[in-house]
């Protein structure tokens, strides 16, 4: 089953959205060489990132930003409505005690504030913002979109990390109450999602994104839409990197030259690194003397 994330809307209304995403997640923790918590975090993250932008145009984008005061730092994540996504956690080895049997996200968060980035062809993108209620993730997503958009959601992520550290399940769903939606249908919603197991295991049983919405909606009819196809995807290039080199100026490469003679700029969203040796050097300070 690839990663995939679907939109479904039922009578009453009331919209949903779910995904799977455990291939860019392992994919994210691998590039980052994250340890379970970082994984957990990070990957919730990415994933209520593809949510928030499914329902934007296709090129439009979201930015989620995570700052808390706890040893993971921040964590930041990109998504595009097309389906791609990237990113990355300050500090991926972090090692926390459980908490009961789970992996202790909040702690690794702590205190702070979400911040969500809507990237939407405006001349200045939108950005709101609220408190970390838990710093899980999920809970914070959903107190973001009432305190600061005022739509009334429950958002469910979730990550299962193995003792060999690789990610096996990741997923999530999001499902909010459009203005005068039937109070009814909410409350049958309400005990369908009540009685759900952790998301992380439908999607380990096998679950795809259409069958966690019929489980969402049971007992009502679906109009489910198109299937869009996930993956991690960075922006990052040669010509991209070279550019910020550039913007450093030419005081600050010719001390580069001077104490390295070489740079390596590794991009923090997928750790790809670009290397840049002499020659490379002097042909940003060429393009530098040149602006």
């Amino acid at each position: 089953m690839g990663d995939h994330i679907i939109r479904a809307t039922t009578v009453g209304g009331v919209r949903a959205f779910a995904a799977v995403t455990t291939t860019l997640v392992e994919e994210a923790r691998k590039r980052h060489d994250c340890y379970p918590v970082a994984a957990a975090a990070l990957g919730r993250t990415m994933t209520g990132a593809l949510l928030l932008a499914v329902n934007l145009k296709t090129d439009e984008s979201i930015t989620i930003r995570i700052s808390g005061d706890g040893p993971l730092g921040e964590i930041v994540t990109d998504a595009h409505a097309s389906g791609s996504v990237r990113g990355y956690v300050r500090n991926p080895h972090v090692e926390l005690p459980l908490r009961g049997n789970k992996l202790d996200v909040g702690a690794g968060v702590g205190n702070g504030q979400i911040s969500v980035t809507r990237f939407t062809g405006l001349k200045q993108p939108f950005t709101g913002n609220a408190d970390l209620v838990s710093g899980e993730i999920a809970e914070d997503i959903t107190n973001y979109l009432l305190v600061s958009e005022q739509t009334p959601s429950t958002v469910a992520l979730g990550v299962l990390v193995q003792p060999d550290l690789t990610v096996t399940a990741a997923g999530g769903f999001m499902v909010q109450a459009l203005p005068n939606a039937d109070d009814e249908v909410l409350s049958q919603i309400e005990k369908n999602i009540a009685a759900l197991p952790p998301v992380s295991q439908l999607v380990s049983e096998g679950i795809d994104a259409a069958g966690i919405i019929n489980r969402i909606f049971a007992g009502l009819p679906v109009s489910m839409y198109d299937e869009i196809p996930l993956q991690f995807e960075c922006h990052c290039s040669y010509e991209r990197v070279q550019k910020v080199l550039v913007s450093l100026g030419e005081m600050e490469i010719n001390d580069i030259l001077v104490t390295d003679g070489h740079a390596e700029v590794c991009c923090p969203f997928c750790s790809e690194k670009y290397q840049f040796n002499k020659d490379d050097l002097e042909l940003v300070l060429t393009l530098i003397k040149g602006e």
